[in-house]
């Protein structure tokens, strides 16, 4: 079982108190994954999160009538799973361990029933977890810019009719 020292190391769980992270270490477990693990599969159940502590985790997604794609690459510290906290429970994006793995994994059934016994431990708890998400929607859409972009676009011409500039590549 992991420590509240042990999460006190997590970025993403800053705003929490030293009880608050007691309580959180509580409900958590040591996990570890080999490399080339499928830890999510996309539309399957979201029922738990993970804090990774080592290796490395790429997020993927299925994109119709194409291979999936990889859209970020999660390293230690950051937090594997959110689709748990919204309706329908599935998860958006797949997983995959590129390396050996060991993280923290909380159960959502667990995470919900202290959310519900102390509301406050709650909101600091989905503070904490939606400015991860936050983070993610930035990179996410970073690496979608980079994956699709069309050269042409970036053009400032392109945009601005009869001005003269430099192009940008």
């Amino acid at each position: 079982m992991p420590t509240a020292e042990d999460l006190s190391g997590f970025a993403n769980l800053e705003t929490l108190d030293s009880d608050d992270l007691g309580k959180l270490a509580r409900a958590g477990r040591e996990v570890s994954f080999p490399a080339a693990y499928r830890v999510i599969q996309e539309g399957q159940r979201a029922d738990r999160c993970w804090l990774i502590r080592s290796g490395r985790i790429s997020l993927d997604a299925q994109v119709s009538g194409r291979d999936d794609i990889v859209v970020q690459t999660l390293d230690a510290g950051d937090l594997l799973g959110w689709s748990w906290l919204v309706p329908p429970y599935r998860w958006h994006f797949g997983a995959l361990t590129t390396e050996p793995v060991d993280a923290v994994e909380f159960d959502s059934a667990t995470l919900t029933g202290l959310c519900e016994d102390d509301p406050r431990f709650g909101r600091d708890l989905i503070l904490a977890l939606f400015e991860a998400l936050l983070a993610r929607l930035q990179a996410t859409r970073a690496r979608l810019a980079d994956l699709y972009r069309d050269p042409a676009e970036f053009r400032v011409s392109a945009q601005l009719p009869g001005t003269a500039t430099a192009e940008t590549p």
